[in-house]
């Protein structure tokens, strides 16, 4: 076994030094490849905004304690400003390089947005099962809420019965907790990141939004993503409660709150 351990080692110490020897790519070459995401997104229809991006561990707009750093559209127009044209979308990349970018839910697609740990089991589950799943993205831990998986589906609408609508921010108020613990649905009203995005953090390494199933997927029925995306929801909260007391992890809210 110390032989195998070894030899280990010694393939991490000359993975880590090929990767030192790596040309590293120049800012022209992460501008292009954040401009084809971009575009990507916008070609499957799901409609982009400007967002803030992170200043160090702060925010672009410079507001004093900003609740979600990086996190927000630049507009308070952002609802009727987002876009899919690309034209749009390519002078929006170019003449504002540091800018993350939102896409409005509720108008084609909505976002089932939960915990990462629970995001991954369900994922794991969900294609096992063969059952269709869209794009996904996550989001690492920046803000002390362990990461967030985003689960892009079809949109919900809006019901000819307006009683059977409820607005986004509803769904994480604690009283919908027991129900649906730690899960978000991003419906109309509300937004998301899209990948390629940056969170606060160090200037080096800034942590990152990024896709794990690419905008080229076909959105689903949110319904049958459901079952499993609860299911691992309430084990994710099971297991932090366990670990840390009951009632700390029952609350869980997610991002972003609509601004």
């Amino acid at each position: 076994m110390g032989d195998g351990i070894g030899r280990y080692r010694g393939t991490e110490s000359k993975l880590a030094q090929w990767l030192r020897r790596r040309p590293k790519r120049t800012a022209a070459e992460d501008q292009n490849d954040r401009e084809k995401l971009l575009l990507a997104v916008a070609a499957a229809g799901l409609p982009l905004a400007p967002a803030a991006y992170p200043v160090g561990y702060s925010c672009s707009c410079e507001r004093i304690g900003c609740p979600t750093p990086a996190r927000h559209p630049v507009s308070f127009a952002w609802q009727t400003q987002s876009t899919t044209d690309r034209a749009q979308v390519e002078r929006w990349a170019r003449n504002e390089p540091r800018a993350n970018f939102i896409t409005a839910t509720g108008m084609v697609h909505d976002v089932l947005d939960v915990p990462l740990s629970a995001g991954r089991a369900a994922l794991e589950r969900l294609l096992a099962e063969g059952v269709e799943v869209g794009p996904v993205a996550e989001s690492p831990d920046s803000v002390g809420d362990g990461g967030r998986m985003l689960f892009f589906t079809a949109t919900r609408g809006t019901p000819e019965d307006e009683d059977e609508w409820w607005p986004c921010e509803l769904d994480c108020h604690p009283e919908t907790m027991d129900e649906h613990p730690g899960l978000r649905w991003h419906c109309r009203g509300s937004y998301v990141l899209v990948p390629p995005a940056r969170l606060p953090g160090d200037e080096d390494a800034h942590p990152a939004v990024t896709w794990v199933r690419g905008p080229e997927h076909a959105l689903p029925d949110p319904l049958n993503l459901l079952e499993a995306l609860t299911d691992a929801c309430a084990r994710h909260v099971a297991a932090r409660e366990s670990e840390h007391g009951e009632g700390d992890a029952a609350h869980e809210i997610a991002w972003p709150l609509t601004r």
